[in-house]
């Protein structure tokens, strides 16, 4: 029985799993987003969002630790200048797992990682603040000339 048994071994050894995780955390962090396997993807995750974490504070002990797991320089000068920008502001959940479906091959069920803040699809309108006026069912008066005024002086003494 595994009770407690946090780690997925992915039917590996010790170092083949660390080869493997290794690879694929240097592959995200250089393309951003990869394709592999639901359960490589989850292990990954776990992997990961910790190094990630370490490349938010650029210090020399933080570059060796993660240099320690990822052993390439051009990965770890990636994470430690434009992924650390990006995810500077967010408190954990930097990836995301889509399922993909079965591979045709042998119907091992895929998933694409990605790094979140790097999606553009989601991240429209993100920056962007439209201003709207409010909406109801039910009708509302029109406000009159001096109303309006009187709000665009009161939103003018708040700003400053």
């Amino acid at each position: 029985m595994r009770h407690g048994d946090k780690i997925k071994n992915l039917s590996r050894t010790k170092a083949h799993r660390d080869a493997l995780l290794s690879n694929l955390a240097v592959a995200l962090i250089t393309h951003k987003r990869i394709v592999t396997t639901v359960a490589k993807a989850k292990a990954l995750r776990v992997y990961v969002e910790p190094l990630l974490t370490k490349g938010k504070t650029n210090t020399t002990h933080q570059r060796r630790v993660v240099f320690s797991y990822l052993q390439d320089k051009a990965a770890i000068t990636e994470l430690f200048s434009t992924v650390a920008e990006k995810i500077a502001g967010r408190p954990g959940g930097y990836t995301r797992i889509i399922k993909l479906g079965a591979r045709p091959g042998d119907n091992a069920e895929m998933a694409m990682i990605e790094l979140v803040d790097f999606n553009e699809i989601y991240g429209k309108g993100k920056g962007e603040v439209k201003e709207t006026t409010k909406k109801t069912r039910r009708g509302r008066a029109k406000k009159s000339a001096t109303e309006k005024a009187e709000e665009a002086t009161t939103e003018g003494k708040s700003e400053e």
